[in-house]
Order: structure tokens, then sequence, then C-alpha cells
């Protein structure tokens, strides 16, 4: 979904990427005369915020972060929360999207209700975003595109398997929450988020999506991305029931100017560029 109102006057030759969440914001910039990536930058909370304390933090980076105050000539927002549901496309209808999101999601009256079309799986991602930040963020920029994390990850991942003849599962790790894509040779058959507090519930809902889904353990291969590494406690207590763990790869077509410790974290950010 694109605001379309105000453009950015100057023409530059750099992208700005930001992602939010209720625990805080992420961005980057693209330098696109050498596609380089010039910039990744986190900034975390430990309580999770409402989302009127998240544009109070968002002002806050806006005013201190010098890279914020200048212009781009492309800028992309993707919103994470769980407040979205897949719709066949066939099936959609736009009048009906507070329906599909009350199946799955607490969603108040007043909210917001947006959607992204995913053609890769002819689907369409309903969504909440955070319209008080995107107010601001265009009152900021002007124009920009904006999306939900997981049409992003989905895109990507439905391309990445799109020949696949094996079983595979995709488990994107953040701090308080994973995704969780399930593929049977090539197809897509699930996509969820979880919440998390401890190692028991991370691999409680890995297993217990496994075996609703019929795979087995034994067999089926999971692929890591995010904030996760080899010896990580969420990794042993995987990797001590499912037996083909390894790490995804983001294919990245950048340089960068720092060098980056792998090439399966911050997917959804620098996919999105």
């Amino acid at each position: 979904m694109t605001q379309k109102v105000n453009t950015i006057l100057e023409i530059t030759d750099k992208e700005l990427s930001i992602q939010l969440s209720l625990n805080g914001l992420s961005f980057c910039v693209l330098n696109t005369s050498n596609n380089t990536v010039t910039t990744i930058k986190h900034f975390s909370k430990e309580k999770k915020l409402t989302p009127f304390e998240l544009l109070d933090f968002v002002k806050h980076l806006f005013n201190t972060e010098s890279l914020l105050k200048e212009n781009y000539n492309k800028v992309t927002v993707i919103h994470t929360n769980e407040l979205s549901a897949l719709v066949p496309q066939a099936l959609f209808n736009e009048d009906a999207m507070a329906d599909y999101l009350k199946l799955s999601s607490k969603i108040l009256k007043s909210d917001y209700i947006t959607y992204d079309t995913i053609t890769a799986n002819e689907t369409v991602n309903v969504y909440v975003p955070y319209i008080n930040v995107n107010n601001f963020i265009y009152d900021h920029f002007g124009a920009f595109t904006y999306k939900h994390f997981s049409t992003v990850l989905i895109e990507n991942l439905v391309a990445a398997e799109k020949n696949a003849s094996d079983d595979k599962l995709y488990i994107n790790v953040n701090t308080t929450h994973f995704e969780l894509l399930a593929f049977a040779k090539g197809k897509l058959l699930l996509y969820n988020t979880f919440e998390y507090t401890t190692p028991e519930d991370f691999i409680y809902y890995v297993l217990f999506t496994t075996e609703q889904l019929e795979f087995n353990p034994e067999t089926i291969s999971a692929i890591l991305l995010g904030a996760i590494e080899k010896d990580d406690t969420l990794y042993n207590i995987l990797y001590k029931y499912i037996r083909n763990v390894s790490f995804g790869n983001r294919m990245d077509s950048f340089s960068f100017t720092e060098k980056q410790n792998n090439q399966y974290s911050n997917f959804t950010l620098l996919k999105s560029l």
C-alpha cells in the first residue's frame, strides 16, 4: 500500500527501510548508486510499548538520529505485529476485512485495517498497521510505501521454495516472538506468529505445528532466520527434537559498508529494499 499525496522534493540516491514493532524500531539505508547498505541500526525497548508509546519513541528517534532527518528517494515502512490474516485472493472481499481479523486477532472498532496483495501465492494479507506512526512518517517524508512484516517474509520464502521437492519449516526468531512458515514441496501450508518467554514455549509451538501438519521431526528440515545463533538455548532445544536444523540465506544482492555476521538475520528489513 502506498500513500501518494506528497512527494519528496529532493531526489537522492538513497533508500530507507524502517521496521516497526511494539518492541522497538530498526532501520537501514541503501546507497543505490553503488548498491551498498551503508547503515543498519536497531533500537529495542525492554517493555512492550503501546501504539501511543511507540509513536513517542519514533518521534524521539527522528529527533536524535541524523540519518532519519535526511531525504530519501524511496521510504519503506514494515509493520510487525500479530494482527494479520491471510485470505485466498479469489475469496477476498474488501468490505469484510474486519471479519477476517476477528477470527484470530483482537481488534478494536477504531483500528484502521488495510491489506497487501501477495501475487506469489495469490493471497491477500489483511492487517492493522500502526497508523499513528504512518501519519507521522507521512508528515516527515511525504509519499512512502508500507507493508506488513509477514508479507515480506511470505513473498520471499514462497519465491525461494517455488521449485522445492521436499518439506520445510522456516522459523524467523525475534526476542519475544517467532514466525513459522510450513512448506510442503514448495507450497505454503501455514504461516503463524507465536509469542514466547521460555525455550519450552518455543519448542512447544514448533512441535505442535509439526504434529498437526503430520511432518516427521526426524526428516523435516527446519531453517532458521532472525535473532538466533548456533548453540543458543533456542537452537539447542530445537536440535534436540528436530534433527535437520540449518540457517537460511538472504541471498544478498547488496554490498555492505560494515561486515555482516551472518546471512540470515535482518531478513525482512533488507528484503524490503
